[in-house]
Formats: C-alpha cells, sequence, structure tokens
C-alpha cells in the first residue's frame, strides 16, 4: 500500500517507473552483498569491505526516494529487509570466515571452530535483528534503535577486515580478535541497547551548528584513511551504546549512595 491517498480522485499518482525506482535502488544493496562474497571467495578483501560499504548507501537511500516519490509499499519493506540480510548479515559473515577461518585452523581444530561459530552466529544475529525490527517498526520509538543496525555491525566487521587486510596483520592474535569482534558485534545486533537513530534530524529544517560542523569534518577524516576511519566511526557507534548503559549505572550507584540514610547509631555520640 502506498501513502496515496486513493479516495482523492484528484490525487495525481506517481508513473509506473517511480514504483520501479526504490525497488532499483535496493537491488543496488543485493549486488553490493553478493560482490562481497564473491570478492572474499576471490580474497580480495579490500573489494569486499568496500563493496558492503557501497551497499549501505543504496540501502540509505532506497528508504528516501520511495518516499520522496510517495511510492512506499509492503513489497518494498519486505524486499529491502531480504537485500539487508544479505548484504549485511550473510556478506559480512562469509568475508570474516574467508578472511580468517583457512589461516585460523592452522593454529588448531578449535581455533577454526570458534571462528566457524563466530561468524554463524553473526549471521543468525542479524537474521533476528532484522526480523525483531519488522515486527516492532510501528511501535518502537523512532528516536533509538533496539540493538545494532545491521548495516552498522556489518560495516564494523568489514571495516575491522579491511584495516587488517590493507595492513597485512596475521598471525593467531589477530584471527582471534577478528572472531571476537565479529562475535561481539553479533550479540550487539541481539541486545536490548538503545542506538541513537538520528530520526529526528530535520534536514528540510534548521539543524544546529554542531552536527552541520561534523558532517564535513567526518567526510574528510574519512577520505584521509578510508579503512581506519571508517572502521574507527562505526565501531565507536557500536561501543556507544554499552559504555552510556555503564555510565548510566555507575551514575545511579552513585546517586543512591549519596542519598542513602545514614545510620544514626554510628554519627551519634558514643
Amino acid at each position: 500500500m502506498t501513502a496515496l491517498d486513493e479516495t482523492d480522485p484528484n490525487a495525481a499518482a506517481p508513473s509506473r517507473g517511480f514504483y520501479w525506482l526504490p525497488n532499483l535502488i535496493t537491488t543496488g544493496t543485493l549486488f553490493g552483498g553478493f560482490y562481497a562474497i564473491v570478492a572474499a571467495i576471490n580474497g580480495d578483501f579490500s573489494r569486499a569491505a568496500i563493496a558492503i560499504f557501497a551497499a549501505m548507501l543504496f540501502d540509505g537511500l532506497d528508504g528516501r526516494v520511495a518516499r520522496w516519490t510517495n511510492t512506499q509499499s509492503d513489497f518494498g519493506k519486505e524486499f529491502d529487509s531480504l537485500c539487508d540480510m544479505v548484504a549485511f548479515g550473510l556478506a559480512p559473515a562469509i568475508v570474516a570466515y574467508q578472511w580468517g577461518v583457512a589461516l585460523i585452523a592452522d593454529y588448531g581444530r578449535f581455533w577454526g571452530r570458534f571462528g566457524w561459530l563466530a561468524t554463524f552466529f553473526y549471521a543468525v544475529a542479524a537474521a533476528y535483528r532484522l526480523a525483531r525490527f519488522n515486527s516492532r517498526h510501528a511501535v518502537a520509538d523512532k528516536r533509538y534503535f533496539e540493538g545494532l543496525p545491521s548495516p552498522s555491525a556489518a560495516a564494523t566487521v568489514a571495516g575491522f577486515i579491511w584495516v587488517m587486510s590493507n595492513f597485512e596483520v596475521w598471525g593467531l592474535p589477530a584471527l582471534v580478535l577478528a572472531f571476537t569482534i565479529t562475535l561481539c558485534i553479533g550479540a550487539l545486533m541481539v541486545s536490548k541497547f538503545s542506538y541513537w537513530s538520528g530520526k529526528e534530524l530535520n534536514l528540510r529544517g534548521r539543524i544546529r551548528w554542531v552536527y552541520a560542523s561534523a558532517i564535513p569534518l567526518v567526510y574528510v577524516i574519512v577520505f584521509v584513511n578510508p579503512p581506519v576511519s571508517l572502521f574507527a566511526l562505526f565501531g565507536a557507534y557500536a561501543a556507544s551504546a554499552p559504555i552510556y548503559w555503564v555510565y548510566r549505572r555507575m551514575r545511579r550507584r552513585h546517586a543512591k549512595a549519596l542519598h542513602e540514610p545514614t545510620d544514626p547509631r554510628a554519627s551519634g555520640p558514643r
């Protein structure tokens, strides 16, 4: 169902080409995930990571184009979710698997199984995260995401593999770290942590100078060293919710300790 009011005979329906435009952009998301898998199988992990980031750009555009052209549909939502599962669920898991499992198995069967289970857990977590988002989208607070969004999770994993591949970092510690990050990112996707969505920002209205100045700064930082910058940005976003949760708990404990009544027997005269 589109947002077009069908009861208004004077309302102009979008042309058929406009209905295909958002789905064509969503297909770009699917292509990015598919290309990342193929590149990882061929051992080109830099291109695999770039393809996942390209898929994120398409994923960010399709919904906006659908709203601008008034062509939202149930089919588009389902198609977008399936493409997201490939691009941000399967592709990062396979990229991480291909990068490390063949090497980590040389250090023993246990480490090989650890890598296999870590990457599979990430794929399961992405599927669960997308299903939960679809089922609660109508009643969820649009200002926050429940759990780490799958595109950000994919960017963190792909960014780390991109950094390791570019700097040719190998060895058991690097491989264990890669699979540990994949495992932790998967856990953050299915967690209850609240992540800021940024959807309350109105790009057509007034924007605070802090956000306006941060946008070009982010672009400059990313273009200086894309692998390191992108991993640092999305890694910081992934860690922001757990850090803020710990900060709030410590603050509450501190406030509770300040307001707790002292024992009069301990402070009275003896």
